[in-house]
């Protein structure tokens, strides 16, 4: 059974969103960057791999795809964490025993994410609030679609600047 509903009388109700103004950009750049989606920008190709991937494996990726960075994903495309070129310098480069174990074991775990239909303000805010080079991007079933970078980004802030 349903509620039941007093009519509403003429003048009684007053949309609250009537007289809204849109926001006023002071340019393109700034407009752009509230009002497009990160879907929007080039965020393709990303390379996953799985938490057993061997880490030469990944280092092999990573140099034939000529990528600073790569997910480490689950079966199911979701997100486990990163490996990065600053992975590669911190964990691996002077230690030749690591090669040979799984990417889990130097990975930087709980990657920070973005979705794709957020605005790139959000993912800029927080690649330089959180210090990171590379954001994985999400679908909204939590699944890596891509991957933004610093020479994607810089491009993007390129476009809209001249």
């Amino acid at each position: 059974m349903g509620r039941k509903r007093n009519p509403v009388e003429p003048g009684e109700f007053e949309d609250p969103l009537h007289n809204y103004d849109p926001p006023q950009y002071e340019d393109d750049l700034e407009r752009s960057l509230c009002e497009t989606q990160i879907k929007d920008m080039r965020i393709t190709p990303v390379y996953c791999v799985t938490k057993d991937t061997p880490v030469s494996d990944v280092l092999e990726l990573m140099w034939t795809k000529e990528t600073s960075c790569v997910v480490v994903a689950d079966d199911a495309g979701k997100p486990l964490g990163v490996f990065s070129s600053k992975d590669v310098l911190n964990k691996v480069a002077d230690n030749d025993a690591v090669r040979t174990k799984p990417i889990s074991e130097v990975m930087t775990p709980n990657a920070r994410t973005v979705y794709a239909t957020e605005s790139p303000a959000k993912a800029l805010n927080l690649m330089a609030i959180g210090g990171f080079r590379h954001i994985p991007v999400l679908n909204a079933d939590d699944k890596v679609v891509g991957m933004l970078a610093p020479r994607r980004t810089t491009a993007f802030l390129q476009e809209h600047l001249v």
